[in-house]
């Protein structure tokens, strides 16, 4: 279970919380186990920097002790965004890994259509779901 970033009256308690978040890091350091976390960002519009900031989400979650999935990372090697057969068969692939992770992370202030399904979808599935800035810094929604 994660740490609460409000305190017992409903508060926000920042310095617990990353105190708490410091701890909980360190463990997941030491220990062999490591959650499975889905990456969710945004692939369309400019692929290239879209891609090069997932690769950033990733690296962030390893060194925070996760195991990334980010299938907008591995798809477009071999399958065609641009097709809709095959947006939509990806999509249905993203969804099947999406369940198959303990929490869904969704990084940045944009929200594509694709994002917004497997949002609704882990909000469905009851997966946790937490939100950071671009910068990898968690934000509360």
């Amino acid at each position: 279970m994660r740490p609460n970033l409000y305190n017992a009256e409903g508060y926000v308690d920042p310095t617990a919380y990353e105190a708490l978040m410091n701890i909980e890091r360190e463990a997941q350091k030491t220990c062999s186990f490591r959650p499975v976390v889905y990456i969710c960002s945004p692939l369309s519009g400019d692929t290239v920097a879209n891609q090069e900031a997932a690769r950033r989400y990733c690296r962030y979650a390893v060194d925070a002790g996760y195991v990334p999935v980010a299938p907008h990372l591995f798809f477009p090697q071999f399958m065609d965004d641009t097709d809709e057969q095959e947006r939509n068969l990806a999509l249905f692939m993203d969804i099947v890994l999406l369940t198959k992770c303990a929490e869904l992370w969704v990084f940045g202030e944009t929200v594509s259509k694709g994002m917004s399904i497997e949002i609704e979808k882990a909000k469905r599935k009851a997966k946790p779901i937490r939100y950071f800035t671009t910068a990898c810094k968690e934000v509360s929604r």
